[in-house]
């Protein structure tokens, strides 16, 4: 949420004069900023290079190639992954280690596994593959994941948004949408942190997303806690008991969970997580061991030895937040500074992950990053965090200010509320 300015006057309470003299001044701004040949990029959350320079001790690891059992990991097989970095991660997902798999870089990679899956051989509760259904359908909680909707497209399954709330999805939606239609199969769930708004979904809010009745035997929770440990601010959210209160509910492998240290040590060579109930993960090792016969365990056990324990994960993240908490705090300065109390935007205050979810005018966030592009800023584009690119209100933009330097993060926000403001004043004098 924004903070009121009330030293400024919205600009929808200003005259028709007011707004034209606005609206020459804006144009005035922007102009100066296209004079700047910028060459700026806030499109894709990634680390910044002293983030990586973080884990750079991962390049002389392992030492030895046995793990803690003895077993050469430079070898075949173990398509579970080695038993302490499971382990390891068991503790910091709140499961059990035989309810994890650890696998290669990529958790999305695992996501679209388990879709795969499902859609040629059906659940663990299933009574068919999803192949043989009708229709099948997900739940997609906006603004979200572009990722995540890129792999619905991609099988043509079909979409249906509720609005993502800082508790979590808007539940009276999605419980009302899940009972009486038995083509609504899953759910795409960022708990913790989400993408990008921030959000935290609440034990309360899990609850009802484990026990709700669904009209699909096989209804599925995508858990994806990519941003589990991505703190801001030392409170640090939990994320909630997923996997406990499924098995609470009766519905034990409803939610299927996912994670990696794409974000915590280097992200094209982390380790990914898949976690669920033990009969979920047989089923997905099973499903793997007809075209794999085993993953990196060098890696896994070069990152075991790196950490040392579930501690020294906490412990690195630290240091991480020590570098992007001051870029999203400029970010809101800026904001603050630049938009506060002119009613043209809002935009998320997050306590951890990587984005800002910004909200401006109806119907201007196209122009937003129109003007951005011609004026050398890159921004994701308006409608990413939509299934299909598709923001009804085109309103929403993602900021990702992880990746570049601070006063590069600095001048682009100042760009980006250039645009924002010539946008809205454009919109408001043509009403």
């Amino acid at each position: 949420m924004t903070e009121t300015n009330s030293n400024v006057q919205p600009l929808n309470d200003r005259s028709a004069e007011e707004l034209a003299a606005f609206l020459t001044e804006q144009r005035a701004a922007y102009e100066a900023l296209k004079g700047k040949d910028l060459t700026l990029d806030l499109t894709r959350g990634k680390p910044a290079p002293a983030q990586l320079d973080l884990s750079d001790a991962l390049l002389d690891l392992p030492t030895g190639a046995k793990d803690e059992a003895g077993v050469d990991t430079r070898n075949y097989g173990g398509l579970e992954g080695i038993r302490e970095i499971r382990e390891m991660f068991a503790e910091l997902l709140w499961v059990e280690p035989e309810q994890v798999v650890a696998g290669g870089n990529s958790s999305l990679v695992m996501m679209r596994e388990v879709l795969v899956d499902l859609w040629l051989k059906g659940a663990v509760d299933g009574v068919r593959p999803w192949s043989a259904e009708e229709k099948v359908t997900f739940i997609c909680p906006v603004p979200g994941y572009d990722r995540h909707f890129t792999l619905l497209d991609w099988f043509g399954i079909d979409t249906v948004t509720v609005a993502m709330n800082e508790d979590g999805p808007d539940m009276d939606a999605v419980e009302t949408l899940v009972a009486d239609d038995p083509s609504i199969k899953g759910i795409w769930i960022v708990p913790t942190y989400a993408n990008p708004s921030g959000s935290i979904v609440t034990q309360e809010v899990a609850a009802r997303l484990t026990a709700m009745p669904t009209a699909a035997p096989d209804f599925k929770i995508f858990w994806d806690n990519a941003y589990a440990f991505h703190h801001l601010t030392e409170e640090e959210a939990k994320s909630a008991d997923i996997l406990t209160l499924a098995a609470a509910s009766g519905n034990p492998h409803r939610p299927i969970m996912f994670a990696s240290t794409s974000k915590i040590t280097y992200a094209g060579a982390g380790v990914a997580f898949l976690a669920g109930s033990v009969e979920t993960v047989k089923w997905y090792v099973s499903h793997l061991g007809k075209g794999a016969i085993g993953p990196d365990k060098l890696n896994q056990l070069r990152h075991a030895q790196f950490f040392g324990s579930p501690q020294g994960v906490r412990d690195h993240m630290v240091k991480h937040r020590e570098i992007i908490a001051p870029k999203f705090a400029e970010v809101e300065r800026v904001l603050d500074q630049r938009l506060g109390g002119l009613d043209v935007a809002t935009w998320t205050r997050p306590t951890g992950g990587y984005f800002v979810s910004l909200d401006v005018l109806d119907g201007t966030a196209s122009r937003v990053v129109q003007l951005a592009k011609e004026a050398g800023i890159a921004l994701t584009p308006a409608g990413a965090s939509f299934p299909g690119g598709k923001d009804p209100r085109d309103r929403n933009i993602r900021l990702a200010p992880t990746f570049p330097e601070l006063p590069a993060v600095s001048e682009a926000m100042d760009a980006v509320a250039t645009c924002v403001l010539l946008a809205a004043a454009e919109s408001l004098a043509s009403r």
